[in-house]
């Protein structure tokens, strides 16, 4: 039996009974053992965050950057074991891996240098003899619920600025992905962070989850995952009346126009559909190409996604890895199904794949003669199953791209600027994207999206400010 991995609350390392991790690329080995907590220890933890939170709300600034460098620098230095442990327990490949840990440590050392630059504004009053301060504050105990898909960047986006800015946490990642958020958590640890600041409970959302969000307690929530979990997360956010802060799903649109450069277009595709696996809700599941183009784009991308080498994550020829777990499994299997049965084709993929290891391999699947009326066109299916739908003219894709109940990220690839800047700004999406992939952004920019795929200020660089603080405004009378 593996080294059970204890949750953490005020600053002890506690759990009697754990679960095993699996690796899905080898679901005959067990990447560790991860402690579930209770209820009870759930609302200890809140507890301590509590108790935690008056002492390091006034903190020094060079404390907090101290500790946020600190972590940053052994994230770094360490991008080749942590990288490792993410593709074993998520599927991603090593480089994806590695690349995501490398993120984690930009965004903790961009939030070290956000703590010396929290700035307010000093303005006249209207009032003769008034001076005027604005500044921001912390909120107090952030609950941060995190999905299993970036399973070190998102609970490092999340923690890093709740910390630079004077918050305290209770944090439970996806219970299929503990070890990352787990790892993350004891570097903070040990880079000086007082006991109480960041309290770590792992564990089933049914439990540690709704636990978090029946606590008056928890002044506020950060939440990325479902849209159904979403929307409880807002209905008992409401009850209490705390922020809270929703990254949900997508069904991103790429645009494909007559002009556009074939490799750009198929290589653009082919990386924001199938690569991560399509796990990212980022992912472009919907392709609308023109009708000039769209045979031999059709024809190109079908080639590129057969030859996609899907394969174990760690081993340096795969492009994709595994599917995370059974379940995420059936449901790609289901909706390539549902596919067929509503009359689209498919191109490349679809099926199951064989290798080595018993893992949940599954090849790319491209669908054509897809309409946007299909459930494979409507629904989020996170996996690497992407539907081409062919219109008319750059009219007709735009209205297409736009007709979802979603929202965060749209890409086209053209080489025309008019149609370029008219999608950036008719786009109904958070985030466009021209000529680059959907998936993918920069970890000091905003991140988030429109309509049914987000609600609340944004993640990630200085808009993050938004929801870990709270604006105060002080008025003095002069003499």
């Amino acid at each position: 039996m593996s080294e059970l991995h204890k949750n953490l609350i005020n600053g002890e390392w506690v759990g009697a009974d754990g679960v095993e991790n699996i690796n899905p690329s080898n679901i005959n080995e067990v990447v560790g053992v991860y402690a579930r907590a209770t209820a009870d220890e759930t609302k200890q933890a809140i507890a301590a965050a509590k108790a935690a939170f008056p002492a390091w709300s006034r903190s020094g600034i060079l404390e907090r950057h101290a500790i946020l460098s600190k972590t940053s620098q052994e994230i770094l230095a360490r991008k080749q074991e942590l990288g490792e442990l993410l593709s074993r327990e998520e599927g991603k490949t090593l480089p994806e891996g590695i690349g995501e840990v490398t993120r984690a440590a930009q965004i903790f050392d961009f939030f070290a240098g956000e703590t010396l630059r929290l700035a307010g504004e000093i303005l006249p009053s209207a009032r003769p003899g008034l001076t005027v301060e604005i500044t921001r504050e912390p909120v107090g105990v952030i609950g941060i619920i995190t999905p299993w898909n970036f399973p070190i960047a998102i609970p490092s986006w999340k923690m890093a600025p709740a910390l630079a800015y004077g918050n305290t946490v209770v944090i439970k990642p996806a219970d299929l992905v503990p070890g990352s958020t787990w790892a993350i958590v004891d570097i903070l640890v040990r880079a000086g962070l007082p006991k109480g600041v960041v309290n770590l409970v792992m564990g089933k959302g049914s439990v540690v989850g709704q636990t978090m969000l029946d606590s008056p307690d928890v002044n506020a929530v950060s939440f990325t995952g479902s849209v159904g979990t979403g929307k409880r997360v807002a209905e008992a956010s409401i009850k209490v009346g705390r922020k809270f802060q929703l990254e949900m799903g997508g069904k991103n649109p790429t645009i494909v126009l007559d002009d556009a450069d074939l490799k750009v277009a198929v290589e653009s595709v082919a990386q924001s559909a199938f690569f991560s696996t399509g796990q990212r809700c980022t992912a472009s599941s919907r392709v609308i190409v023109t009708e000039g183009i769209h045979d031999k784009f059709v024809e190109a991308l079908a080639e590129r996604t057969r030859n996609l080498r899907v394969g174990d994550a760690l081993d340096k020829n795969t492009e994709i890895g595994p599917v995370v777990d059974p379940g995420q499994l059936k449901q790609d299997t289901d909706y390539i199904e549902i596919g067929k049965g509503e009359g689209a084709k498919i191109a490349a993929g679809g099926e199951r794949v064989t290798k080595d290891t018993e893992g949940y391999f599954l090849q790319p699947t491209l669908f054509t003669e897809a309409t946007n009326s299909m459930r494979i066109a409507r629904e989020e299916i996170f996996g690497p199953v992407a539907a081409v739908i062919r219109v008319k003219d750059y009219e007709e894709a735009l209205a297409t791209a736009n007709d979802t109940e979603f929202g965060l990220s749209a890409g086209i690839v053209t080489t025309s600027l008019k149609y370029a800047t008219h999608f950036k700004r008719n786009s109904e999406a958070g985030m466009v994207m021209v000529n680059v992939p959907t998936a993918g952004v920069d970890f000091h920019v905003p991140f988030g999206g429109r309509k049914g795929s987000s609600y609340g200020s944004r993640e990630q660089g200085k808009y993050a400010a938004e929801f870990f603080t709270i604006v105060k405004t002080a008025y003095t009378a002069a003499g």
